[in-house]
């Protein structure tokens, strides 16, 4: 029995209207309900331990979900323990993604997936047809379980100041956070009282880097360590391995050569060293700090503001415009540079289509920031005269690319915010997740692809 009149109309003319929804808005719609969902849940009284705002609860709720990190209040204090899981629940989900959780229910339990819900599969992951989806889901939850255990036992042994069953219960919760590229922490300083733990530091970057290389690039690898062939690695695969390596040591010499007579002044070198390599690995969607980011030259934020733009690869639990995307372009214009009309990187040619998408997806990012930063601007300094309002400039803009790329580092200004800022944040960190590309699509015309073309007339560049 349905307990309301009309029930059972009711719920098949909902399942009509779900079967309807195109892939991206099925994506989109999937992450608004669980984001109403967990703000419903860290609202109930039990969540938190002198309740919270509704604007902080979905603020709180969506950068879980989405996982970003950026938060209003101090996770570790402000969450009772059942808050606390529910936010380790939506990291966890938001992470792997919530139809991959569907898909792998649905399989587990032997049911066979629609066209619909194989397209959905597809477009979390950026996979073709052509994969073998049960594998990959199944990879997917495998991997993820295996990681994060592993990661939790190595971070326990380093919380020596904690005892047992604490040190069991932070270690989950960070090597989770960590893996997912989160950047939620118990901790008030995140990392920063063990910025010179070597495990640590070592097992927490190591577990981004794993989540933020993308599940198809971990499927392909372990499949070839499997065989023990010579590895024929796919064009993606050695993209995403080779501008994540760059980016890394990149990054962390950047690092320690802006910041090694400031913020690491006093350190031991080896230390120096440490610091910034985890400084390079977490700007890569993860949100974790063991230095105060406050304390760092514009030069320095800046190189940050850059890697976190370009974020983690596809298919990942992190977000941002992709390294592969970024690869893309860079190959683009050195192509261009050297007279080639073709887009040709290790060997092979990437498709004009791949590229216009690449091409779009930086331009759309672009967009957004922009007009979310021009946003913030406006509703938080009002109250400032113009002339001390130029310091601010920097600290939206990295608050902004760091909601945006999903990625949770602050320069203190987050929980400053009015509730206009944060609802701005919120459709940021919203957007960075689900895809800018995928909003587009979601809110794009369903006409027909245009099959013509005009009479082609040169213009004048540069």
């Amino acid at each position: 029995m349905w307990p309301w009149p009309g029930g059972v109309e009711s719920a098949g003319r909902w399942r009509r209207r779900i079967l309807r929804l195109s892939p991206a808005a099925l994506l989109v719609s999937s992450y608004l309900a669980g984001m109403m969902v967990g703000t419903l849940l860290l609202k109930m009284p039990w969540a938190t331990r002198a309740g919270i705002a509704w604007t902080d609860a979905l603020f709180t709720a969506t950068s879980a979900l989405c996982v970003t990190g950026l938060t209003v209040v101090d996770t570790g204090t402000f969450f009772t323990t059942a808050g606390q899981v529910v936010i380790l629940c939506l990291i966890q989900i938001g992470g792997l993604g919530i139809m991959t959780f569907a898909v792998f229910i649905l399989f587990s339990a032997g049911w066979r997936l629609s066209t619909q819900q194989r397209f959905c599969i597809q477009d979390s992951f950026s996979t073709d047809a052509s994969s073998d989806l049960r594998r990959l889901v199944f990879f997917v939850v495998w991997f993820a379980a295996v990681a994060e255990l592993a990661g939790s036992a190595a971070l326990a042994l380093c919380l020596k100041d904690l005892d047992l069953g604490q040190r069991l219960y932070f270690g989950l919760f960070h090597a989770v956070s960590a893996f997912c590229n989160a950047g939620f922490g118990l901790y008030p300083d995140s990392l920063a009282r063990y910025y010179d733990d070597w495990l640590l530091n070592f097992t927490v970057a190591g577990l981004i880097i794993l989540g933020g290389l993308g599940f198809p690039v971990l499927f392909e690898v372990t499949s070839w360590l499997r065989q023990r062939k010579r590895p024929r690695f796919s064009l993606h695969t050695r993209l995403a391995l080779l501008s994540s390596g760059v980016l890394i040591g990149a990054g962390g010499v950047a690092f320690w050569a802006l910041e090694h007579r400031n913020c690491l002044a006093g350190m031991p070198l080896s230390v120096q060293l440490l610091v910034s390599f985890f400084q390079s690995v977490t700007p890569r969607t993860a949100g974790f700090a063991t230095v105060e980011f406050a304390r760092l030259s514009n030069a320095t934020l800046m190189v940050i503001v850059i890697l976190m733009f370009i974020g983690a690869s596809p298919g990942s639990t992190g977000g941002g415009v992709k390294t592969t995307s970024f690869a893309v372009l860079v190959g683009l214009l050195w192509n261009r540079v050297k007279g080639s009309s073709y887009n040709n990187m290790m060997n092979c040619t990437v498709p004009e289509a791949t590229v216009g998408r690449a091409v779009t997806v930086f331009i759309l990012s672009i967009n957004a920031i922009v007009i979310a930063l021009c946003l913030l601007l406006v509703t938080q300094s009002e109250a400032v005269p113009c002339e001390q309002s130029r310091g601010l400039f920097l600290e939206y803009l990295f608050e902004t690319v760091s909601a945006f790329g999903t990625v949770g580092l602050s320069m203190g200004k987050t929980a400053q915010l009015n509730a206009a800022g944060k609802l701005i944040l919120t459709a940021m960190m919203f957007t960075g997740r689900v895809g800018i590309l995928t909003l587009a699509y979601v809110f794009s015309s369903r006409e027909s692809r245009v099959v013509y073309r005009y009479a082609e007339e040169t213009v004048m560049i540069g």
